[in-house]
């Protein structure tokens, strides 16, 4: 008798396993799906409007759902970069937020619709700096469960959520300015290339997309070596890392003096950070 006791035993934890991967099974496809079930472009909104001056763009949402569908809009705070190591910037003194209004912010869209959405940005006459925002584009929350032998219940809240990020920087404003310092290796014993961190400080007034690279040059005989470089977008007052990535067994045995090479602009000058490296 304990024999077929444990066996119907066993037999309700398969069935319950059984059905509790099926309810978690279900519930990320859910979530997938949802997920999947508007479209907003573009996630990008580039304003150059200077001081005083109001401008206008146009976001376009798209309900891909087979029902009605509500979708709200909100202008929240962006924190740009998960390189970001440090910042010299308050929230309040790089954010556009103040700066923009919706119209309209609720949209009901039935299947298959398709609507827009005017973004108007105005800058104050004195504000000459570059700032961002994000609007967020979400769904109704839903509440769905699913019920599985009578004992197991599991239940979610959906709320699918797209990002589209603003970023305001007057026409007028030419301020570039990025250093690179700090270089140092961070290798480990399992990595299969030799890795270097340097950090990036955007100390001026625009956003600066740069070209990153590593440069050996062998002590003794002069020889320069170029590695593939690394592209990173910088924001003001902020300071990002950017890893470099050298092959080992790429250079000769020797002292090296290498360098990261800074690159953000044909109308500015390289930057550049140095150590010393034996390869042995």
């Amino acid at each position: 008798m304990s024999h077929i006791y444990q066996y119907n035993f066993n037999l309700i934890i398969i069935s319950i396993m059984k059905n509790f991967n099926f309810v978690l099974f279900i519930l990320v496809w859910v979530s997938v799906s949802h997920a999947q079930d508007f479209e907003v472009s573009p996630v990008t909104l580039l304003f150059n409007a200077e001081p005083g001056e109001s401008l206008a763009k146009t976001i376009t949402i798209t309900n891909h759902a087979n029902k009605a569908t509500s979708i709200t809009l909100n202008i929240d705070e962006y924190e740009p970069g998960s390189n970001v190591v440090k910042t010299n910037a308050t929230t309040d003194k790089r954010s556009c937020k103040n700066f923009i209004s919706l119209s309209p912010q609720i949209l009901e869209m039935q299947p298959n619709e398709q609507k827009q959405v005017i973004v108007n940005l105005q800058v104050p006459f004195d504000d000459y700096s570059t700032r961002w925002a994000i609007i967020y584009a979400q769904t109704a929350k839903e509440r769905t469960s699913f019920t599985a032998d009578k004992k197991l219940a599991a239940g979610m809240s959906v709320s699918a959520r797209i990002g589209v990020k603003v970023i305001q920087s007057p026409k007028s404003n030419l301020k570039y300015a990025v250093k690179i310092l700090n270089l140092k290796e961070i290798t480990t014993d399992k990595d299969t290339s030799r890795i270097f961190s340097a950090e990036i400080a955007n100390i001026g007034e625009k956003i600066a997309k740069c070209k990153v690279y590593l440069v050996a040059s062998n002590l003794s005989t002069g020889e320069e070596v170029q590695f593939e470089p690394t592209n990173i977008e910088t924001f003001p007052d902020l300071t990002h890392e950017v890893k470099l990535y050298m092959p080992k067994n790429k250079l000769a045995i020797g002292r090296y003096a290498l360098a990261a090479i800074l690159d953000y602009g044909s109308q500015s000058a390289l930057e550049g950070t140095q150590i010393l490296l034996d390869v042995k």
